[in-house]
């Protein structure tokens, strides 16, 4: 398992936006998928927004048309970059990388970061 570690988290107003960002904590070689999920209290982690390597983007109904995922690969990071922030939005989120490389060949389990809370308030 690789660690990520993520940042860019915070208070924000009602039609605000953030940028989150995930970057493994040690070199790897290529991560398939990055993706971001995010959970409240009580609630099971739930889909965000996936990031493929072959371009393709899939996102949760909820966050279409206001939330963008981005990679560089360059950089093995992944971003999240959300507008129109919602109160309904506030949640702790986390990044998960999938098919992760972390040489040539060399894989790894699937890995979390460790949760960065966004909080959508007035």
């Amino acid at each position: 398992q690789v660690q990520l570690v993520e940042s860019g988290g915070g208070l924000v107003h009602p039609g605000g936006s953030l940028t989150l960002s995930c970057a493994p904590s040690t070199s790897i070689f290529s991560a398939t998928r990055m993706g971001w999920y995010r959970q409240t209290p009580g609630n099971q982690r739930e889909l965000v927004a996936n990031s493929y390597s072959d371009g393709k983007r899939n996102y949760a109904d909820s966050v279409k048309g206001r939330f963008t995922v981005t990679r560089d690969n360059a950089k093995n990071t992944a971003y999240l970059q959300m507008t129109s922030l919602k109160p309904e939005d506030t949640a702790v989120y986390y990044c998960n990388f999938g098919g992760i490389e972390r040489a040539p060949g060399v894989y790894v389990t699937d890995s979390w970061g460790q949760g960065t809370q966004v909080t959508v308030s007035s």
